[in-house]
């Protein structure tokens, strides 16, 4: 067991905490660098679609799990990212280097709109608000005509960066490593500073954060703004993963994916979006999997995938409310003390609803 003693103020905001994180880190980089000399083409696409899913993750992790604001409503900042990618690349002709920064500001200006108009709701309203902005766009995207391709969609053209074409997977697993590793790093730094910490006072307790200065309406569009930016790079991403965009791609499901993903994963840390991710991508063949021993009439109904993401989702707010995150963290606990352990130490703690006033 080691014990970390506080000798100044700078190690709270260290982007690491000691040497020995820092090098757990730098080994996994070294892991996932080295994986196309050991995956064929197919796990590596999986495993970039991981990446990708972990981005949007982080995205709604700044959102939901750092400024408090539950949203429904992540799928439209996903879409709205894959098409200005598709259009601004395939229409206009921009490359690779500029239509991603370009997406990511659109999706960024959407996602302040949406939290601007947003900035005064809670709870259930601020839900059903953002779950109105993913129906609201997938119609718009549908009915949009020759401009998004309507219902057909639009086909994605071919990642090329500096004139080299991204055309193998070991290709394209290198620049979602890298996309992935850079949103770590800016979420990371984020929690380092000022609108950071402000982000968390206003999650904590708006009425507190307000009497120590802090802008909540401001932070709380600040907080739309980078989550739909994060969301943008993501969608941008996916669109060259499914080769051809479609409005249906980003419909419910898909939101309700992105918010299982953060909650199951650990909510209100960096790494529950990294385990979400991983949960989201493995859970598609674990039910493909359930499907073959159940009936064909509920294996194949419609709300199938739906009804199972929503238990999972009830059974971790009940059970687990720390997520994946939480219980390796509890695992890890208990073998860093191991044998000095007591077992009053491992119950599990109640976790209620903060509120400031009945609404």
């Amino acid at each position: 067991m080691r014990v970390l003693f506080r000798k100044s103020y700078l190690q709270d905001i260290r982007l690491f905490r000691d040497g020995v994180q820092a090098a757990w880190y730098g080994g996994f980089l070294a892991l996932a660098l080295s994986a196309p000399l050991w995956l064929d083409g197919y796990f590596l696409d999986e495993l970039a679609l991981v990446y990708i899913y972990a981005i949007a993750g982080l995205g709604l992790m700044i959102l939901t799990g750092f400024s408090g604001q539950v949203s429904f409503g992540q799928a439209a900042f996903v879409a709205i990212g894959a098409y200005a990618h598709t259009i601004l690349m395939g229409r206009y002709g921009l490359p690779f280097v500029l239509s991603l920064p370009a997406t990511a500001l659109v999706a960024g200006l959407a996602g302040a709109a949406v939290g601007r108009v947003c900035s005064r709701m809670h709870g259930l309203y601020l839900a059903i608000a953002t779950l109105s902005v993913a129906i609201v766009t997938e119609r718009l995207l549908g009915g949009g005509g020759a401009f998004t391709g309507g219902h057909r969609g639009l086909p994605v053209p071919e990642m090329t960066i500096l004139g080299l074409a991204m055309d193998d997977s070991w290709k394209t697993y290198l620049v979602n490593l890298t996309l992935f590793t850079g949103a770590i790093l800016l979420t990371r730094n984020l929690l380092r500073t000022r609108s950071g910490r402000a982000l968390i006072a206003v999650r904590d307790s708006e009425v507190s954060a307000r009497a120590l200065g802090v802008n909540v309406a401001f932070f709380k569009t600040w907080a739309f703004f980078l989550s739909a930016a994060f969301a943008g790079v993501a969608g941008a991403m996916l669109a060259h993963a499914f080769y051809y965009v479609t409005p249906e791609v980003f419909g419910m499901n898909e939101s309700i994916r992105l918010l299982l993903m953060v909650v199951v994963g650990g909510l209100g840390t960096i790494h529950g979006a990294v385990f979400g991710a991983f949960f989201i991508v493995l859970l598609p063949t674990v039910l493909s999997l359930i499907k073959v021993w159940l009936p064909a009439a509920i294996a194949q109904s419609g709300g199938f995938d739906s009804l199972i993401f929503g238990l999972i989702l009830l059974v971790f707010i009940l059970f687990e409310p720390d997520g994946l995150y939480g219980r390796w963290q509890k695992v890890h606990h208990f073998f860093s003390v191991f044998p000095m352990y007591k077992k009053r130490g491992f119950q599990r703690q109640k976790t209620f609803l903060k509120t400031e006033r009945l609404r």
